[in-house]
C-alpha cells in the first residue's frame, strides 16, 4: 500500500500540481486582456484585440480583416517587434 501512495504523491507533485499552476496563470492572463493587446492564438494566428466579450475575442489580423474566436484559444501575448 505504501509504494502506491508514494507513487501517487510523486505523480501529484511532478504532473498535476504544475499543470494546475499553469492553468491558473493562463486564466489570470485571459482576465487581464484589453483592447489593443497583441496576442497569439493556439492555432498560430497573430492579431490585435479589437473587441472583447466574456467568451469571445475579435482579433484584427490585417487591416480591415477581423476574426472572432473563443477567448480560451488565446495562448500568449506577443511583444512588439523592434525595428
Amino acid at each position: 500500500m505504501m509504494p502506491f501512495l508514494f507513487v501517487f504523491i510523486i505523480f501529484y507533485f511532478l504532473l498535476i500540481r504544475p499543470q494546475q499552476r499553469r492553468n491558473k496563470e493562463h486564466q489570470n492572463f485571459l482576465t487581464k486582456l484589453k483592447k489593443g493587446d497583441n496576442v497569439l492564438t493556439s492555432g498560430g494566428v497573430l492579431g490585435t484585440i479589437a473587441g472583447l466579450t466574456e467568451k469571445f475575442v475579435t482579433l484584427e489580423v490585417a487591416d480591415g480583416v477581423r476574426i472572432r474566436i473563443l477567448k480560451t484559444q488565446i495562448s500568449s501575448p506577443v511583444e512588439e517587434e523592434q525595428k
